[in-house]
């Protein structure tokens, strides 16, 4: 019975069979792959869109932080005018009162991170300050800030307002 028609029969079919199969198991391992590549492409794709909206959550936070503190400025601006004012005694209860409020005010920015930025006697930095007059000088070396006009503000290293200072300049 080893040549039955049968047996004979069955040789090219389980060939064909077996190809078809391993033909099949191919075409499944390259889809397999397929998905793999796109599962990990879309985990990629996901953990860019995580970290980008985190920025942008941050960038917006910035912005709102920094357009509420230029409010305060305007503020604390109006409270300082109202100091420099001769009419009142540096001792008078309304200048005193004054003064704990800008504290108060300035307090706030503070905890926000903001901080005032120039100072006379700083080295003068474009970055920083803007230079609203010149002063022609010896006794301070060249491009210092000698008067503060109106006082600049930072929230770290990003200035918000810069300070707007009268410079040094040395005389001919």
């Amino acid at each position: 019975m080893p040549n039955s028609p049968e047996t004979e029969d069955e040789g090219p079919a389980t060939a064909t069979a077996t190809a078809d199969l391993e033909q099949r198991n191919a075409d499944l391992e390259q889809r397999n792959a397929d998905l793999d590549d796109r599962y990990k492409r879309a985990l990629a794709d996901l953990d860019n869109y995580r970290k980008r909206a985190a920025r942008e959550v941050d960038r917006r936070v910035l912005e709102t932080t920094e357009a509420q503190a230029r409010q305060w400025l305007d503020a604390i601006d109006s409270v300082e005018r109202a100091l420099r004012l001769d009419s009142i005694e540096p001792e008078h209860p309304l200048a005193l009162g004054l003064r704990r409020v800008l504290e108060q005010m300035e307090s706030i920015l503070e905890r926000q991170g903001i901080q005032r930025v120039g100072e006379a006697g700083e080295r003068f930095d474009p970055e920083r300050h803007e230079a609203v007059g010149v002063v022609q000088t010896n006794e301070v070396p060249d491009q210092t800030v000698v008067e503060i006009a109106r006082s600049g503000w930072a929230a770290g290293e990003r200035v918000l307002r810069p300070a707007q200072v009268i410079v040094s300049r040395q005389a001919a």
